[in-house]
């Protein structure tokens, strides 16, 4: 079975919104890319190597069509690499409406959304997601995460859609690396998705360096 893969930029108060650009998600929303003054040669590398393995893209309706209006006009341009991926690869697209799939090779997923991403796991070994707040959200509560790779950036917005919304599932991550800064502040974290639900404890307690599990 593969892996499904989060990458995930975010704010420190982690707003996950248009990181990207400012035409990228505008409503209601006017920091459209943030991300784009804090990038430097260490984030950079950082990305590129994420996406090493990628076999497939889950996306959700809103990034495909901002990628698909973009990467098929990259070939050769200075993000070449990223382009000959994402032109090549699979994308499969989370949508309740008919989304235009000319971008190839995409196809859009069924109504069981969980069964469906089950099946693209058993059919790919490195599954990427890319933004996607909304499908994120969803894969999170179905458990369908197996890795997340979070980049935290030294910004506060105070608005945006949340990585971690109301209503996100409780759960346990390992960290798979240590975490590692670049120039401008920015820290890359991965972790897995662990066992369990949050454990609990007492600061106050003489054994208070003893966690009970949840």
């Amino acid at each position: 079975m593969g892996l499904v893969h989060l990458e995930i930029f975010a704010t420190l108060d982690l707003v996950g919104q248009a990181p990207g650009g400012p035409d990228e998600d505008p409503e209601g929303f006017s920091f459209g890319g943030w991300q784009a003054p804090l990038m430097d040669e260490v984030s950079g590398a950082q990305v590129l190597a994420a996406y090493e393995g990628t076999d497939a893209l889950l996306l959700g309706r809103r990034t495909y069509d901002i990628f698909a209006a973009f990467w098929p006009h990259q070939e050769g341009g200075e993000d070449g690499s990223f382009a000959a991926l994402f032109n090549r690869i699979p994308k499969y697209v989370a949508s309740r409406g008919t989304p235009d799939l000319s971008w190839a090779p995409s196809s859009q997923l069924g109504p069981d959304l969980p069964a469906a991403v089950r099946e693209i796991r058993d059919r790919h070994e490195h599954v990427t997601v890319v933004g996607s707040l909304d499908l994120v959200q969803t894969l999170l509560r179905e458990k369908l995460v197996d890795r997340l790779d979070l980049w935290l950036h030294p910004v506060v917005l105070g608005v945006g859609k949340k990585v971690f919304d109301r209503g996100a599932v409780p759960a346990n991550l390992t960290l798979l690396e240590p975490p590692v800064a670049g120039g401008k502040g920015t820290v890359y974290l991965r972790y897995a998705l662990a066992e369990g639900v949050p454990g609990t404890g007492d600061m106050t307690a003489p054994d208070r360096g003893v966690q009970r599990e949840g």
